[in-house]
């Protein structure tokens, strides 16, 4: 086996043993904050973590805010990736 090779197992066996840092959504919530009067403002939607263990801010633009507080709406578990910020959904048979 090559060195690279190694390396590179090594590196995926490394992360398998930290694992991913997941936490359940357990709450939400979302607002919009005005940059200047008559200017288009910014859609914030913090996300409650294990209730209130961690916190996490995400900074969707207003299109993709719209489908993320439709889906946090339609689903009971929410998984949040803590170190790849990854929002992961359990049950997305209700979307249509």
């Amino acid at each position: 086996m090559a060195a690279s090779d190694q390396d590179a197992q090594g590196q995926q066996e490394q992360q398998l043993k930290q694992g991913y840092k997941v936490r359940q959504v357990t709450h939400y919530q979302p607002s919009w904050r005005e940059t200047q009067r008559g200017q288009p403002g910014s859609f914030y939607i913090q996300l409650i973590l294990d209730h209130g263990v961690e916190e996490y801010i995400l900074e969707p633009a207003a299109e993709d805010a719209d489908v993320l507080l439709k889906l946090l709406a339609r689903d009971s578990y929410v998984g949040f990736d803590m170190e790849r910020k990854v929002l992961m959904f359990s049950n997305l048979s209700a979307v249509k």
